[in-house]
């Protein structure tokens, strides 16, 4: 932890992969917190886009996935890829999507039809709106039940339902893990609210 400004900032290296975990596991709430980019890379990622992440629900051994971080949901920190999702180490879930117009794989789209089945594919945002290299994002994510919404600068990016564990069953709690990637990063105002419903605009996102 650093200090700018006089306020307390929490400074990663991104110089090894690993995570900052929990200790607790939490449900039912908003996570919001401000994040940028710094300048340096690592290697094996020296010459790739910078690449974080925020992962929640996250459960059993830690090296679950890439012998690194435990099972979970992500909410996704790369450069041009903020609030994206992936699933880590067998957890998956359903997300209204349709293909991405670059052949790039699955796109979030609140007009599309809930799958039948879950994806553990990874799906893209709907929008990019991250801000300008160096300058503070406000990443939010609302976790009720199932139910996952990811916010980027006050946009929902995203939005699924119905996660599960790599055995089938609810995914509604875990831990929370922050990424160490190759890259330097800054977060800030980290908070942690409980909730009992989520916001009127984003509970549509996940209506049936």
């Amino acid at each position: 932890v650093i200090e700018e400004d006089g306020e307390p900032v929490l400074r990663v290296s991104g110089e090894i992969y690993a995570g900052l975990t929990t200790r607790e596991s939490f449900s039912d709430y908003h996570l919001s917190m401000q994040f940028r980019w710094g300048e340096q890379k690592w290697a094996p990622r020296h010459q790739a886009i910078r690449d974080s992440g925020l992962l929640y629900h996250a459960h059993g051994p830690h090296g679950a996935f890439w012998n690194v971080w435990k099972a979970c949901l992500e909410y996704q920190i790369q450069e041009s890829d903020l609030g994206d999702l992936i699933c880590l180490g067998g957890p998956v879930a359903r997300v209204r999507a349709s293909q991405h117009p670059t052949a790039k794989g699955l796109i979030y789209d609140p007009t599309a039809s809930l799958p039948a089945a879950s994806t553990k594919r990874r799906v893209a945002g709907l929008v990019e709106p991250d801000a300008p290299h160096g300058e503070w994002n406000t990443l939010e994510l609302y976790v009720l039940g199932d139910t996952a919404v990811h916010v980027v600068n006050g946009e929902v990016v995203l939005a699924l339902q119905g996660a599960e564990d790599g055995h089938g069953q609810p995914l509604t709690s875990g831990q929370i893990q922050l990424q160490s990637e190759g890259a330097e990063c800054f977060f800030k105002d980290i908070r942690l609210t409980p909730i009992s419903d989520l916001p009127v605009g984003y509970a549509a996102q996940v209506a049936p």
